[in-house]
């Protein structure tokens, strides 16, 4: 997986990339990134990237030309196969909010993922009639004061579906949302800290039963937190029972 960033401000981008899981996945040559700079791209002296608003207003809106510069500048001849699988996001506020399941498709479909970070009041909605395929993301309902912590969460987030980014993909599909349901709590030593004891069932080593365990409390925690998730999740007669007891009491 390809990812490439278009980020007044790189340094945040390459700084979080080269840690961790994803740092991991670089190394071993599983993603590839290339951040961007559309200052690099801009004219004069002083690499002017944002301009007033036509129209009035408050606040700037980025330039338009060292945008679509910087995208153009992306070696993207790599045949029509391979085009067809490039996604191209914008990070704003206004876009389509991303779960779990558009996260899980863009891993499969796509091979390469553009990401350009707006600042300052957003960005010449001119780039996206030179790019008509640019598709509008959000993390969610607030504002941020610029679009890489957006784009790293797109890029943390896809990459962890991956093959062989993560070493045991059974802790990604036990994740929260993989399914459809919140994630059980998790334990580990000491059995017992400030008179608190670990689950018992946990300690069984009966298998069967911290599996049945873990399921009803997914099924339990998206049901306080997140009911809303519930109506597209199919549960067995069992599971519906531990429902019903839930709104018993």
């Amino acid at each position: 997986m390809r990812f490439s960033v278009i980020s007044l401000f790189p340094d945040i981008i390459q700084a979080y990339c080269q840690t961790s899981i994803v740092g991991r996945a670089q190394k071993a040559g599983l993603i590839q990134l290339d951040v961007i700079n559309p200052r690099d791209f801009a004219e004069g002296a002083h690499r002017k990237v944002d301009d007033s608003p036509y129209g009035g207003g408050s606040g700037m809106v980025m330039l338009c030309e060292p945008l679509d510069k910087a995208y153009q500048s992306l070696q993207l001849s790599d045949g029509e196969a391979e085009k067809s699988q490039r996604r191209i996001l914008l990070t704003s506020p206004t876009g389509r909010k991303m779960d779990q399941a558009y996260v899980q498709k863009l891993a499969k479909d796509a091979s390469h993922i553009v990401l350009f970070c707006g600042h300052y009041e957003g960005i010449d909605h001119r780039i996206q009639q030179l790019i008509p395929e640019t598709e509008e993301v959000s993390i969610g309902d607030f504002v941020l004061t610029g679009g890489e912590l957006p784009a790293l969460c797109v890029i943390d987030a896809v990459s962890r579906m991956l093959p062989g980014v993560v070493q045991k993909f059974t802790s990604v599909e036990s994740d929260s949302f993989y399914n459809g349901l919140l994630d059980y709590p998790h334990y580990t030593r000491p059995a017992e800290y400030k008179g608190i004891p670990v689950p018992e069932v946990l300690l069984s080593g009966n298998h069967e039963a911290i599996s049945t365990w873990r399921r009803r409390q997914s099924i339990e925690r998206t049901w306080r937190y997140r009911p809303d998730l519930l109506e597209s999740i199919k549960l067995t007669p069992e599971e519906s029972n531990w429902i019903h007891q839930l709104d018993r009491h």
